[in-house]
Formats: C-alpha cells, structure tokens, sequence
C-alpha cells in the first residue's frame, strides 16, 4: 500500500496557519478543529508544522500565555516530509526513527496533505482485515475431497 491510498481514503482536508498568527489562536483552531497538527503556511508554501508537542513545550519552556507567542516561534521549521509514492511500511519507519505523529505529504513542492500515525493505523488495520477476510474465503471454499478419477 503506498501513501497516496491512505490520502484517497483520508480525504483533502487540510489545516493550516501563518507563522505571525498568535499561538493562542492555532491552540483554539486545533481545539475546534480537533487536529493534533497544523501545516504552517507563508505566501503560498510550507514553511513549518505545528503539532501538540510544540504547543506544550512552548507552554512549558515560556510562563508566558500563548497570546505572546506566535506560531512562528515555536514551530518545526523544515518538518519531515514523505511522497505519495512511498510505500506505508517504509512511512512507518520513518516516523518511529524521527519520532513523528504527523507527517505532510509533498508531491514535488505541493503540499498533498498531512498523514497521522493514526491514518496510518487504520489504513493496516483495514488492509490486513481484508486480506483475513479473502484468506478465510479461500480456505472455506477449499475442496475437502481430492476429485475422484
């Protein structure tokens, strides 16, 4: 299965936000949109991802409220990245080596979308529910007998 499949599936929804936007503003979006990331955009391109993590650090490492902060101070500038055709196994693997819960999917330079480890849980889930369905089809319908001469 490659990362295009788990896209189609997902759908095009996608959420973004400027780096100038307060950070108490991405936090509301994130609360209302119930998104654990958004894609950080400037004039057209992505510069960054913010996720929960960041917020919480930021939270942590600044006693200030969010109000002072702005997305661009606290997100991850040149995030992971991944490409349509990259197969879900090797998708895995990169986000359990640089520890990412949310990676955006580039088509050269556009942005296709965000894919969650989540998405990619369902995604096997589902693909590994199917093949058990169409194996157990296959041996029920397995002949008991050897046909006779």
């Amino acid at each position: 299965m490659q990362v295009r499949e788990i896209l189609r599936v997902k759908g095009g929804a996608l959420f973004t936000v400027t780096p100038q936007k307060p950070l108490s503003v991405a936090i509301d979006s994130m609360a209302d949109l119930d998104a654990g990331s958004l894609v950080v955009m400037d004039e057209g391109k992505m510069v960054g991802m913010l996720t929960f993590r960041e917020v919480l650090q930021a939270l942590r490492k600044h006693a200030t409220s969010p109000a002072e902060l702005t997305v661009g101070d606290v997100m991850v500038r040149n995030p992971v990245t991944a490409y349509p055709d990259m197969e879900v196994n090797e998708l895995r693997g990169l986000m359990i080596e640089k520890h990412s819960r949310y990676l955006p999917i580039l088509d050269g330079e556009v942005l296709m979308g965000v894919i969650s480890f989540l998405d990619v849980a369902k995604a096997v889930l589902e693909e590994q529910s199917f093949e058990n369905k169409m194996l157990k089809s296959y041996i029920k319908n397995w002949p008991s007998e050897a046909p006779s001469a």
